[in-house]
């Protein structure tokens, strides 16, 4: 297979003179790069490789996009799949005020629910904009995967009283409401 210059020559698209020019100048080149211990830069090489460096890097950032998003969609996933096994019915007789952000959200629910609520036995998660009541230990796992769905987790409440606590003996009615 006859060579570029060849074919060059042969379409007479250059003469004999240019060639051996040519020819001349790249000798030239590496023997100047031979003899010099300076290394002879190749611009164009240069560039490419820079090009190629920066493509790899803005590839992998992308790629490191991707698997986040993957990553947020399966923990949403999880956390839908938690609340709808797991929610309460909703409904009932007793609204109960809860902040969401700077928002005063509100929930009906029957009493016996707010006072599992207001123990801790029942939390409030917001799923897919939604609000929903599930026992205390979902909402622990919810919480590992995204802590900013569980809005309302009330501490356990001790049932023991203590000893120096000078209403022990007076006892707080069942129907008490605030």
């Amino acid at each position: 297979m006859p060579s570029l210059q060849d074919q060059l020559l042969k379409a007479g698209l250059v003469d004999k003179k240019q060639v051996k020019q040519v020819n001349k100048e790249k000798r030239k080149q590496t023997n100047v790069a031979r003899r010099s211990a300076e290394e002879v830069v190749d611009e164009v090489k240069q560039q490419a490789e820079q090009a190629r460096l920066e493509k790899v890097q803005r590839d992998r950032e992308l790629n490191r996009q991707r698997d986040q998003e993957l990553q947020n969609k399966a923990i949403a996933a999880q956390i839908k799949q938690l609340v709808d096994n797991n929610r309460q019915p909703k409904g009932g007789e007793v609204e109960y005020n809860f902040t969401d952000g700077k928002q005063i959200k509100k929930i009906r629910m029957k009493p016996e629910m707010q006072q599992q609520l207001i123990r801790g036995l029942l939390t409030i998660v917001k799923s897919a904009g939604e609000y929903e009541l599930v026992p205390r230990i979902i909402a622990d796992k919810i919480a590992l995967r995204d802590p900013d769905c569980v809005l309302v987790a009330n501490a356990k409440a001790a049932t023991d009283t203590k000893d120096d606590d000078p209403y022990a003996d007076y006892v707080i009615p069942d129907d008490l409401m605030w």
